[in-house]
């Protein structure tokens, strides 16, 4: 099973909602969630620094908060809960597709590899600026 995952924003919805719907204020949020349903995706679900794994029907509360400005130690735990959240889905994962930023992944993928599953950084290296560039030449 190859699924997408996708990073939370900092802009959010002001009331509780889908989590598809918390982050569309963001313009590359939506053009990347956008981009991901049109491809061979068996599976899209969001990196939320509060939340952690999450299914895009899944309703949640806002909230103020990113990786960015946590400990790596925080990081570490909150990449041992994403873990969890996906182990406790027992999805048969082969690949996982990041689209989200280092701090999402970094403690996420050698979890991946000690599993046996693949990964990919389709966008990485690449600005704000570029990836909106991608996802308006790739998007129907």
């Amino acid at each position: 099973m190859k699924i997408a995952l996708v990073s939370c924003t900092k802009l959010k919805a002001d009331h509780p909602c889908k989590a598809r719907e918390m982050y569309q204020e963001s313009t590359l949020f939506k053009k990347a969630l956008k981009y991901i349903e049109q491809k061979d995706y068996e599976g899209c679900y969001i990196l939320s620094a509060k939340y952690g794994f999450l299914q895009l029907n899944q309703v949640i509360e806002p909230y103020d908060l990113t990786l960015n400005k946590m400990t790596v130690a925080e990081r570490k735990n909150w990449a041992d809960l994403v873990t969890q959240q996906l182990e406790n889905l027992q999805l048969q994962i082969t690949q996982v597709d990041f689209y989200a930023g280092a701090k999402y992944r970094e403690f996420i993928i050698p979890k991946l590899l000690e599993k046996g599953i693949n990964f990919t950084v389709p966008l990485e290296g690449k600005g704000i600026g570029e990836q909106l560039k991608f996802y308006n030449l790739n998007t129907k």
